[in-house]
């Protein structure tokens, strides 16, 4: 389990509110590579060991989302394969989120999102705790209340979600 003992008491305080965390897929679970065959179809690469850390936080009773810009079937069977719901072709990405916390009851503070880049940005202003990968987008950067050392599709969800665990051990 990751060390939570350093952690600021407020950050530790958001993280035992959070009831909803929200992903992003390209440059979350991916490291915004894609691999595209002479016929077209697309090829991500993800970091298998996402799939326990999401699956703790779904023991502890968190509910767990992607938000895609994209419409991909990579991203679908991906989500598909680690149980999470996943809307895809969101090109008003706070809009929706806003949705899902108003459909569960939940205000911004009892939601996390988990984005890496410029588009994702209103979604970070407005979660009560905002999350961006190490190699996120130098514009988000500074929205972030929490930045993983790990960078996107490369452990950043894992580590993400170690911690919120360790929090809620």
């Amino acid at each position: 389990m990751l060390r939570t003992d350093g952690l600021d008491a407020g950050l530790t305080a958001a993280i035992r509110t959070i009831r909803l965390i929200v992903f992003d897929f390209d440059g979350v679970f991916t490291d915004n590579t894609v691999i595209v065959s002479e016929d077209g179809r697309e090829s991500v690469v993800c970091w298998r060991s996402d799939g326990l850390g999401l699956a703790k936080l779904r023991q502890r009773g968190l509910e767990m989302r992607v938000l895609s810009t994209e419409v991909n079937p990579v991203v679908a069977v991906r989500c598909r394969k680690l149980q999470l719901d996943c809307q895809q072709g969101c090109d008003d990405k706070l809009t929706a989120l806003k949705r899902l916390a108003e459909a569960r009851g939940l205000s911004a503070g009892q939601v996390a999102y988990m984005g890496n880049d410029i588009n994702d940005s209103e979604c970070l202003r407005w979660a009560g705790l905002p999350v961006v990968p190490d190699d996120a987008h130098p514009d988000v950067l500074a929205l972030a209340r929490l930045r993983t050392s790990q960078p996107g599709g490369r452990g950043a969800v894992r580590e993400f979600c170690d911690l919120v665990d360790g929090v809620l051990a």
